[in-house]
């Protein structure tokens, strides 16, 4: 067998006229063990810290709205303390402009006792 021969077997069973005379013959490739290990640890790796910055962030808002929740109760007794102290003082222009105290008569002392 010739040179050339030999190379025209190695390259293809059926070639005919006007036909390239080289075929290509696609490889699969497939990935090793260690390479499949290298990528599920790498992934395993990217999940851990997609589910660490989730429960970051969710730890960030429960400090908000434990902060905003503080804040509406303090604003709730401030409210309550505020209230108390307006009845407190609208009762004192009630009572000098209601009707019964105007009839009331004034006490004045009259002697003061000696010992």
């Amino acid at each position: 067998m010739t040179y050339s021969s030999s190379l025209a077997v190695n390259r293809s069973r059926y070639q005919g006229r006007n036909q390239n005379s080289v075929s290509f013959h696609a490889q699969t490739r497939t990935l090793g063990p260690i390479s499949n290990t290298i990528i599920l640890i790498v992934l395993a790796c990217l999940l851990g810290l997609l589910y660490l910055t989730q429960v970051t962030r969710t730890n960030a808002y429960g400090y908000q709205i434990n902060a905003l929740q503080q804040q509406q109760a303090d604003l709730k007794s401030q409210h309550d303390d505020l209230e108390v102290a307006s009845a407190r003082l609208q009762s004192l222009s009630r009572v000098d402009g209601s009707t019964v105290a105007k009839s009331l008569v004034p006490v004045t002392p009259s002697a003061t006792v000696q010992n």
